[in-house]
């Protein structure tokens, strides 16, 4: 397998959410300082009010950052490990296609879509939840952005973004289609989602995922190699 990535982007952004962190900490710890020790005097208060609002908004930059780019290993390089041995025919591309994550090779086009939360993931009503996880896990939810989201919304958004691109580089007509994937990257995450309209996996059921994938469907290397084209 072929790995394409912008290491000078995930190396960037690996620092910034890791001094984003610092500072809030900073920020956060001053601001609890000073209003303990003025709680008598309402300019102090108000300060650290203010710093307090500064602090949760670089919490919740730098928890996002870090949580994407920074760590050991990061995210990409999680996935990497779980594709790896993969035939040559397959390419994964990190931050460097109109997605953050693509696999492109025999079974087709995949916006890989990973997440690193602990805890319960469900999905029911149309709505997806998150829970337990530990004290950590729920402290960060509430400085940082840890939740689910909507990874339907997302995962159409990752997919007219990609199929846009493609369109200007080839008919709309010769795309193959684009699919969608969620993995989670801890072992121990629990899922509930078995009617959920995207398909949903640990990171190490990957690469059998794919596998199964190009059996039922190949895509031919002349097409392969139009694509990578038009990804450039």
């Amino acid at each position: 397998m072929k790995i394409i990535k912008n290491e000078k982007l995930i190396k960037r952004n690996g620092k910034i959410g890791g001094w984003a962190l610092l500072l809030a900490t900073i920020i956060l710890g001053s601001g609890l300082y000073v209003t303990l020790q003025n709680r008598a005097n309402p300019q102090y208060v108000y300060y650290a009010f203010i710093g307090f609002i500064v602090g949760f908004i670089l919490m919740q930059i730098g928890s996002y950052l870090t949580a994407r780019y920074g760590g050991s290993p990061r995210l990409d390089e999680k996935v990497d490990a779980a594709l790896k041995g993969l035939q040559n025919e397959y390419t994964i591309y990190h931050y460097t296609a109109p997605v953050s994550h693509l696999l492109l090779g025999p079974a087709g086009i995949w916006v890989v879509m990973p997440y690193h939360q602990r805890g319960k993931i469900t999905y029911a009503k149309n709505r997806w939840r998150i829970s337990g996880g530990g004290f950590a896990q729920s402290y960060l939810r509430i400085l940082g952005p840890e939740g689910i989201g909507r990874p339907d919304i997302e995962m159409d958004n990752e997919i007219q973004s990609l199929k846009k691109h493609f369109t200007k580089k080839m008919d709309e007509s010769e795309i193959p289609e684009i699919n969608a994937l969620m993995v989670f990257t801890d072992d121990n995450i629990e899922l509930d989602v078995d009617h959920a309209p995207i398909p949903f996996m640990k990171l190490k059921q990957l690469k059998d995922f794919i596998r199964q994938k190009a059996k039922e469907k190949k895509l031919s290397a002349e097409k392969l190699n139009e694509l990578k084209t038009a990804l450039g």
